[in-house]
């Protein structure tokens, strides 16, 4: 193992019921009903393009370029007034980053916009700890196509010194499935946090822990690479 890549909602930030609630609003302005079952079982894991296609394929609406811009703009707008009155990390999360940021270079490779990411990070102060980010606008394909994984890896392979770090030696920590199969196209390991999913639904991945704060690297490392 030699680099370590995070997914960002979800994972390092608990953000996914403020995303629901920006889409929700947002589709609800064209009069599209979206239910918080509906949005954790088949929108968990896109990002905001991705989720608004489905939300207009899935009502059979017409997609035009034009609309879905504007509701992108606009989910994005509601999301991050949200965001700064309710930010929320999950426990450990902190400690579990600079640990890991004391051993291996990390990226994060995300479906959120650089804003909301940058925002997060900076205001609970790890935003050093990260040698690359990955976000939305940097890709044309995202998760589960394995593009911002391999984006991400790019983006640490651009700082190394050392020999180049090969996909497989990559530990990509998610809590999606769109994700974990992003991940696994890309050539990468990959442990799932159930912070929103169940451990039943995250089998594809290669470890599962219910947490970060009861995580351990070096566990890792020996459980996935030296087995």
């Amino acid at each position: 193992m030699r680099a370590v890549i995070f997914d960002f909602d979800g994972v390092i930030a608990d953000t996914e019921p403020l995303h629901f609630e920006g889409l929700r609003r947002t589709l609800a302005e064209i009069r599209i009903t979206l239910t918080e079952k509906d949005y954790y079982t088949d929108y968990l894991g896109f990002d905001d393009r991705g989720c608004i296609l489905e939300a207009l394929r899935v009502n059979h609406r017409p997609i035009a370029s034009s609309l879905v811009e504007d509701l992108m703009a606009k989910k994005a707008v509601a999301y991050m007034a949200s965001m700064k009155e309710h930010l929320v990390i999950f426990p450990g999360v902190k400690t579990f980053i600079e640990e890991a940021a004391a051993a291996y270079p990390l990226a994060i490779a995300s479906g959120a916009l650089r804003p909301e990411i940058e925002l997060v990070l900076e205001q609970i102060g790890i935003r050093k700890a990260f040698a690359h980010i990955t976000s939305a606008e940097d890709v044309a394909n995202g998760k589960p196509h394995p593009e911002p994984f391999l984006q991400a890896l790019a983006g640490l392979n651009r700082r190394q010194s050392m020999s180049a770090i090969p996909a497989g030696s990559c530990l990509v920590i998610e809590d999606s499935r769109p994700g974990i199969r992003a991940a696994k196209a890309a050539g990468m390991r990959v442990l799932a946090v159930a912070n929103t999913h169940t451990v039943q639904d995250l089998h594809e991945a290669d470890a599962i822990s219910l947490n970060l704060s009861d995580t351990r690297l070096d566990e890792l490392r020996t459980r996935l690479w030296q087995a």
